[in-house]
């Protein structure tokens, strides 16, 4: 499976390495990055058991970009993978009020077209409080009072095999706050595992299929 990960040593600014996992579905089957829809939104936990991510297939390349964090530390965003380069994958906290999408409610998620407040098609918009995101340009923050870009997660794209793995975050990680913030309600809906780390496997689902009620503002 190390075969996935990049190996020309190149390190880059803010970037956490954890631990490497291959991304399957509920079956176990590995994802292939030419399976995933067209602006679809899928969703997998990663680096730890209770932080959601957002897996997207742009349908278009999305290419590398120059952001800074909240503090002004620049990092470089290596854009995405896959055939196309149109596989991009972002912390699905948002960077303000750290909503997140759960089992039951997602306040925020990709939408193909302009939300009520939208500025543009085609950005991960927050109803909490309109926060948007281009996932084309490393997530960075087009509106709203969000004032960072989504913490990126890295992915690897084996050509031969058109598998996906995650190995590390990019950006200005948040992790910290949030198991802060929602201490108690990740320990009943998660439990004692939630700031564990993923390990080997992630599990990738339609966010449609993971929660119950995705809401669209």
């Amino acid at each position: 499976m190390h075969g996935l990960l990049p190996t020309n040593g190149s390190t880059q600014l803010h970037r956490e390495p954890y631990a490497p996992v291959l991304l399957v579905t509920p079956l176990g089957d590995p994802i292939k990055a030419s399976g995933l829809k067209p602006q679809t939104n899928y969703v997998f936990h990663y680096p730890f058991e209770a932080t959601p991510v957002f897996l997207l297939n742009l349908g278009k390349p999305a290419l590398p970009q120059s952001l800074s964090t909240k503090s002004r530390d620049a990092y470089a965003w290596p854009g995405g993978v896959g055939p196309q380069k149109s596989v991009v994958a972002f912390s699905a906290i948002c960077a303000h009020q750290l909503v997140y999408p759960t089992r039951e409610v997602s306040f925020i998620s990709f939408r193909k077209t302009r939300a009520q407040r939208g500025v543009q098609d085609e950005l991960i918009h927050c109803c909490a409080d309109h926060s948007q995101y281009d996932p084309a340009r490393g997530a960075q923050v087009l509106s709203g009072p969000a004032s960072q870009p989504l913490c990126a997660v890295l992915l690897s794209h084996d050509r031969k095999t058109d598998q996906l793995m995650a190995y590390a975050t990019l950006g200005g990680e948040l992790f910290d706050d949030f198991f802060k913030k929602y201490e108690m309600k990740l320990s009943l809906d998660v439990g004692p595992k939630a700031r564990n780390t993923v390990t080997s496997q992630a599990v990738v689902m339609e966010l449609d299929k993971f929660c119950r009620n995705s809401i669209q503002c």
